[in-house]
């Protein structure tokens, strides 16, 4: 079974135990995540089976979307509820317009510090496991650019603000809520967060791990069941000519007389990803490239 599924993740469970849960319910080997949500949170978690698993790294790097609930005269070490109290500010007395001013601060590509609490690697040791064993002074943690595409606030009821965030790879929306706390000069956290989609992914097309079982007993998880190439929409498709398959299969430069490109979106770069088909059959994902203008394809990753 190469295929993607689509589980709504439910507070308590990490991303790993989801995957475990997966494996045991379809009894499949390869199975994995694209993307981690923290243990309390919530939503869309896309999960790759069988040979899928080669393209978890193309669907982590897709938009996501999320609800988030901040709140404000808290901050902890974690950024988020389930960390250590650092700072609390009982009596707040803060401007709607100046929370505003703050959100504001968020939008478009800004550069953000990740929370020390992560899983982040720094010299091949995840920042969270040196955190906790006391060495967070020791961690260099560099800023890293993010796209806060949308954020817009939904709620505001005392010192709890509502609000939805589109963003890039790489944010953390714990982050968010931290550094609105430090603008705003009284401290925040993160204390809900629910991922309302990944890439093509949303919670119109999630499902349980309970309604898993459940399909998978009725023999009706088909219909749950996404292929490959259902996430690669965004790429240019290309069509090989028959002959040429066992030898791009091999590895073999294929030049461009032995293939079609049928949608034009980019190709005048080098390396730019293609969905590959022959026969009306999804081979995988190729690499157009050019030499003095002669364009050729070769193989990037192959799942049949």
């Amino acid at each position: 079974m190469n295929k993607i599924i689509n589980i709504l993740k439910p507070t308590g469970m990490t991303s790993h135990d989801v995957v475990s849960c997966v494996r045991r319910t379809l009894n499949m080997k390869k199975v994995g995540h694209t993307g981690t949500l923290d243990p309390d949170a919530a939503g869309v978690l896309p999960i790759c089976l069988g040979r899928a698993t080669k393209v978890s790294e193309l669907i982590l790097n897709k938009d996501k979307s999320y609800i988030c609930e901040l709140t404000l005269g808290i901050e902890t070490d974690t950024y988020d509820s389930s960390g250590t109290i650092l700072y609390r500010n009982d009596n707040l007395d803060i401007e709607e317009s100046k929370i505003r001013e703050a959100f504001k601060s968020q939008e478009g590509e800004i550069k953000q510090l990740p929370p020390v609490y992560s899983a982040l690697k720094v010299n091949g040791k995840k920042m969270c496991d040196l955190a906790r064993k006391g060495k967070a002074d020791l961690i260099d943690i560099k800023p890293r650019k993010v796209n806060i595409k949308e954020i817009d606030i939904l709620n505001i009821s005392k010192n709890k603000i509502t609000f939805y965030v589109k963003c890039s790879k790489g944010t953390y929306v714990r982050s968010i809520c931290h550094d609105i706390g430090e603008y705003l000069n009284c401290g925040g956290h993160m204390s809900f967060l629910l991922r309302t989609s990944s890439g093509k992914f949303n919670l119109e097309n999630a499902i349980t791990l309970e309604e898993l079982e459940e399909l998978k007993n009725t023999d009706s998880l088909d219909e749950y069941l996404y292929d490959i190439d259902y996430v690669l929409d965004n790429l240019p498709e290309v069509n090989l000519n028959p002959s040429a398959k066992r030898y791009y299969m091999n590895g073999g430069v294929i030049d461009s007389r032995r293939f079609v490109v049928k949608k034009s979106q980019n190709n005048d770069k080098e390396n730019d990803l293609v969905r590959v088909y022959c026969e009306n059959i999804f081979i995988g994902v190729g690499k157009i490239l050019k030499d003095n203008n002669i364009m050729t394809l070769k193989s990037d990753k192959l799942f049949i």
